[in-house]
């Protein structure tokens, strides 16, 4: 009896062994499976924020040098763009804030400004369809510091008249129209009515950028257009343009000011890259600085190779 008892513990036991291994096996197939993430469970990124810096630097000097020229000469010249994009369902919210200045040093002709330049907008968008948004802008565009015309006088001597100072003139801007996005790269914003103040803080100036005698402010309301696009041009070039369009119905409404900056980067290396840019300006109310001659377009230019850096997302 106590022999039969022995042998059925025995099998008991050694089904319980097999039984325990076979639940091992099962554990270590489940274990070794791909969990899938269901797409709807991903959460979208709903800011996309960055920016660009360049910083381009030229020095030179002389001494007995036959050849002639400036004993000494400087130039600085820095950019910095940064945006922050927001999406989510019907809502985006897009901010870009350009920032330019450099100046230029001689031994002649001492030190001067070559770019300044400040530029943000911000615009809010409720989507009507796929590409089309309902949409409210601001933009502020002026300038850091004091900015001189250089001429001769009568004398032969030369003469500095200022022109311009810190954010005098400033102009701000407040529009409501159509946005129309196709893609993270390219934007067109149409308003058919909208409010512009032209702020010039000194009353000396404000005669410059048809103001009346005496004012600081003028206010215009007209339509506006503006134009942003962003294309990667190869492997290393990159494009970047903003066409701003605005005609003042209260005055020579078929005088639209334009405002165009075009920028053109190619990387080099990794920190190193090579900027040229060009601006175009055209404000029928702005003197030109040649007094004998009427408004014309203004341009600015500027070329060089320097310290670049990328950082936050990129836009694709």
């Amino acid at each position: 009896m106590k022999k039969f008892a022995f042998i059925c513990i025995l099998v008991f036991t050694s089904s319980l062994m097999k039984a325990q291994d076979a639940t091992v096996v099962d554990l270590k197939k489940e274990s070794e499976k791909i969990i899938k993430k269901d797409p709807k469970d991903t959460i979208p990124q709903v800011w996309k924020r960055g920016g660009n810096f360049n910083l381009n630097i030229n020095q030179g000097s002389m001494s007995n040098w036959s050849a002639g020229g400036d004993k000494f000469s400087f130039s600085l010249n820095s950019y910095l763009n940064l945006y922050s994009f927001y999406k989510k369902n019907k809502n985006s919210w897009d901010n870009m804030l350009d920032l330019n200045f450099g100046i230029v040093q001689t031994t002649s002709l001492g030190r001067r400004k070559s770019s300044d330049r400040i530029d943000f907008t911000s615009k809010y968008g409720y989507a009507l369809k796929k590409h089309l948004n309902l949409a409210t802008l601001f933009n502020l565009r002026s300038q850091f510091a004091n900015g001189y015309n250089y001429a001769n006088n009568s004398q032969g001597v030369e003469t500095a008249t200022l022109t311009s100072k810190s954010f005098a003139p400033a102009y701000l801007l407040l529009s409501l129209g159509l946005d129309y996005k196709p893609k993270d790269n390219f934007s067109l914003f149409i308003s058919p009515i909208s409010a512009r103040w032209v702020v010039v803080a000194d009353k000396a100036l404000g005669n410059q950028y048809g103001l009346d005698s005496g004012k600081t402010v003028r206010s215009d309301i007209g339509a506006y257009v503006s134009a942003n696009y962003i294309a990667k041009i190869g492997k290393n070039f990159t494009y970047k343009t903003k066409l701003d369009l605005f005609s003042n119905y209260k005055k020579d409404p078929q005088n639209i000011d334009i405002y165009w900056t075009n920028v053109i980067t190619a990387k080099v290396t990794k920190y190193i890259n090579f900027s040229f840019n060009v601006d175009m300006i055209y404000d029928n109310d702005i003197k030109n600085i040649d007094p004998t001659k009427g408004p014309a377009p203004q341009w600015l230019q500027l070329m060089g190779i320097g310290f670049a850096y990328k950082f936050g997302n990129n836009i694709k």
